[in-house]
């Protein structure tokens, strides 16, 4: 029962992770139908600023939770910055363009950022320090789960939370839910569409980055290609869900880490991302546009 429990638990923070990533992925679908496949990149770089500014904050003295929070807040917003400069340079200008365009331009950019990170560090993992603090009250359940994962999976659900509220409630959340529905129309009605892009890649690279920090700190270790496997595993949780859709982009995720959990525990680690891609083989087959995804007619 330990050894399921394990495994159920180690599933939900991969899952926990492909999550974060899988909502950048179809947040920016649901706005231009555009697939960011740079989007995994910014989760490296979030990792690799996190690594960066932990070092200068240790140096400073600083320590504990404090570290971790400090360093993930200038990460997040390192990424941010980075995911509003790759819509900027690398999608705005191909917004009218045909749609093989942008898709050309974000593998592109995908490939620019991984080899400029490569330069300015290095090819080998990196370690990555322990910035999750432990915790005493976990004692009784070091068996199955460590104090990583709690934090991963709570924080997850925290991220999840504050995304809901701010789509649901915010003014701008409402003007995203408008350019998803109908860009034209809400062009129209005064909205700002290009606010609206902008905002969604710095939601969902700030998100990005949050899953980044926790990994590596989870894991222990880093390299420059870690956005590349990460980013693909995330798309196949959005698309696996339904692309589009945010509570099918965590669904799909959760059953996307599971699976592969399960596969690497009961099986062998070799045939995990057998299991993983096969799963979604079989869910698009049978059902095209994902778990949650609805069909949407073509307009014309």
């Amino acid at each position: 029962m330990e050894y399921f429990l394990e495994l159920f638990f180690s599933g939900l923070t991969r899952g926990s992770i492909y999550a974060l990533l899988a909502l950048g992925y179809t947040m920016v679908y649901g706005i231009i139908a555009l697939i960011n496949f740079a989007h995994g990149e910014i989760y490296m770089i979030g990792a690799f600023t996190a690594l960066i500014a932990a070092s200068v904050l240790a140096l400073l003295g600083i320590s504990g939770l404090s570290l971790l929070i400090l360093a993930g807040v200038i990460a997040v917003i390192y990424a941010a910055s980075y995911g509003y400069t790759v819509e900027k340079i690398a999608y705005k200008p191909l917004r009218d363009a045909p749609r093989l365009s942008p898709l050309i331009s974000a593998i592109g950019m995908s490939i620019f950022l991984q080899n400029y990170v490569l330069l300015a560090q290095t090819s080998d993992f990196v370690s990555f320090p322990q910035l999750i603090p432990d915790f005493a009250f976990m004692e009784g359940f070091r068996s199955f789960m460590q104090p990583s994962d709690l934090v991963i999976i709570s924080t997850t659900a925290v991220m999840m939370v504050l995304l809901t509220t701010f789509i649901k409630f915010t003014k701008i959340g409402k003007a995203m839910r408008a350019t998803a529905q109908d860009k034209t129309m809400a062009m129209l009605l005064g909205v700002n569409v290009d606010r609206v892009i902008s905002v969604t890649f710095i939601t969902g690279s700030a998100l990005a980055a949050v899953g980044g920090i926790l990994i590596s700190s989870h894991v222990g270790q880093i390299n420059f290609y870690i956005g590349f496997i990460a980013g693909l595993k995330a798309f196949t949780a959005a698309v696996l869900g339904g692309i589009g859709s945010i509570p099918g982009a965590v669904l799909g995720a959760m059953i996307l880490g599971c699976t592969e959990s399960f596969a690497a525990g009961y099986i062998s680690s070799d045939y995990e991302d057998v299991f993983a891609f096969g799963l979604l083989v079989l869910i698009l087959i049978f059902r095209p546009t994902g778990l949650l995804g609805k069909k949407i007619s073509e307009k014309v």
